[in-house]
């Protein structure tokens, strides 16, 4: 095929993806196989975060009230409209920042195209979306990288800043922290609706305005004295990224899932078969880590584990910090945010009530 042109009808951006968004991602259980003998050459001591807890992003600590955060993601289109791919993607990278308690500084481009397919416009548009996120967060684009690819990907490489005092590990929750959620759940379904044409224009306005949303409570949430440890809920689903808490910080918790928030209409579409590979790939790497109550359905299950491309904050906290916790997520516009569980003493598992 010759390279598009403009005016030639092209294929719908997620028809050249083998998946979708964090959906993407690999499986947990098969990336600890990957990673099982990486990272064994020593850490210099300014490296305060790496790869030990498998957490949001690396820190390196450069005086005594600046330490740089660094990360990376990418993926392929989940959504068709490339303006709309372009700043989800964007949205997405730019949370790791945020979920470490910092503030991110600048950006780099990661583009992969198939131009024999995509018109210099639609790739453009895409770029332009992930140019028009990092000016809402405040932060250049100030280079990158492009390739000719089978399969379409975007993404960034964000960098950022924190006072070492106030970083937000993945591995300091304490036992009795609530755990706040700040995002609903059902990206994944969504995503998998569109490709079944199951989903609706305002359920796709849903998914939009969710995974659009700058998880900036972040910032603010690192400074309070009460927070513990943050995340993001993404690829591995809520079980997934709240197992990794577990696992770091030497602790159990119990979720209760009428309390989890959840996009509208994901249950019926789940129960229509509206799931992705990815979920049910993450059930088999850490289900044997998860004890499901009695009543807990299997499209219930099929929401804790769904994939969520540029998902909520993942916050655990004293008792006593949760009410400003909860504001501040309010005050950004997060309304669905919500206590949904709490971090308890024992083996690094999950329980589940109905």
């Amino acid at each position: 095929m010759a390279d598009a042109k403009p005016g030639d009808k092209e294929v719908r951006l997620t028809s050249l993806a083998h998946g979708g968004g964090c959906g993407c991602k690999i499986a947990p259980g098969v990336l600890s196989d990957i990673l099982r003998n990486t990272g064994q050459f020593p850490a210099p001591p300014a490296l305060l975060v790496g790869i030990e807890t498998s957490d949001d992003a690396a820190v390196y600590r450069l005086n005594d009230t600046q330490a740089l955060i660094a990360t990376t993601d990418f993926f392929m289109p989940v959504v068709d409209d490339p303006y709309d791919f372009g700043r989800i993607a964007a949205t997405n990278a730019i949370s790791d920042v945020y979920a470490m308690g910092g503030t991110p500084i600048m950006a780099l481009a990661l583009v992969g195209m198939p131009v024999d397919k995509l018109s210099p416009e639609t790739i453009g548009k895409i770029l332009a979306g992930g140019q028009a996120v990092c000016a809402e967060a405040g932060i250049p684009i100030a280079g990158g990288h492009s390739i000719d690819s089978v399969e379409p990907i975007y993404g960034l490489v964000v960098m950022g800043l924190v006072h070492p005092d106030r970083i937000r590990r993945n591995r300091d929750a304490q036992a009795g922290d609530v755990v706040i959620l700040g995002k609903p759940l059902g990206v994944g379904v969504y995503s998998a609706a569109i490709k079944k044409d199951l989903l609706d224009d305002y359920g796709y306005r849903q998914m939009i305005a969710s995974t659009t949303q700058l998880n900036t409570p972040g910032r603010t949430l690192g400074e309070l004295d009460g927070v513990h440890a943050i995340t993001d809920v993404t690829g591995f689903g809520l079980l997934g990224h709240l197992l990794e808490v577990c696992r770091g910080s030497g602790l159990g918790a119990t979720v209760d899932m009428a309390r989890v928030p959840l996009l509208p209409g994901v249950a019926a579409l789940a129960e229509h078969g509206a799931v992705t590979g990815a979920s049910r790939r993450n059930w088999a790497s850490y289900g044997h880590d998860v004890v499901l109550g009695a009543g807990v359905s299997d499209v219930q299950q099929a929401l804790l584990t769904d994939p969520q491309t540029s998902g909520g904050l993942l916050v655990t906290c004293a008792p006593s910090a949760a009410d400003a916790v909860l504001r501040c997520f309010r005050q950004a516009g997060f309304g669905h945010a919500a206590q949904i569980g709490i971090m308890t003493a024992g083996d690094a598992r999950v329980t589940v009530s109905a």
